[in-house]
């Protein structure tokens, strides 16, 4: 039995689109953006759910943030923007400092 996997299938003549950004996170960041928007956006409400402090909600979400800018910016799968977002996440790259990486990296290829 063949299977669709993709509504695109559905539509004849329609190009399959690129994997969504959300997609492309692991199960801790999507559980993560699912909490967010169950607490309505609420980051004190969050930080309650997870038993951290304020601060440290903050902090997660901006790297998750700046991990989902570099891959929404390189929906191509640019290899350069992967691996500064997996440093920004592993707290080895500032989101500043990876930005800037990306945009030299961009501007001479």
């Amino acid at each position: 039995m063949n299977r669709i996997t993709n509504k695109s299938q559905l539509i004849p003549g329609r190009t399959q689109r690129p994997e969504h950004p959300l997609l492309s996170l692991d199960q801790e960041n999507l559980e993560f953006v699912l909490q967010l928007v169950l607490a309505s956006g609420s980051l004190k409400e969050l930080a309650r759910y997870y038993g951290i402090s304020y601060p440290t909600v903050r902090a997660r979400l901006d790297k998750l943030i700046v991990r989902l800018q570099l891959i929404v910016e390189s929906r191509e799968r640019d290899e350069m923007a992967n691996l500064l977002a997996n440093l920004v996440e592993a707290s080895q790259l500032t989101s500043t400092a990876a930005q800037s990486i990306l945009e030299l990296h961009r501007s001479n290829h």
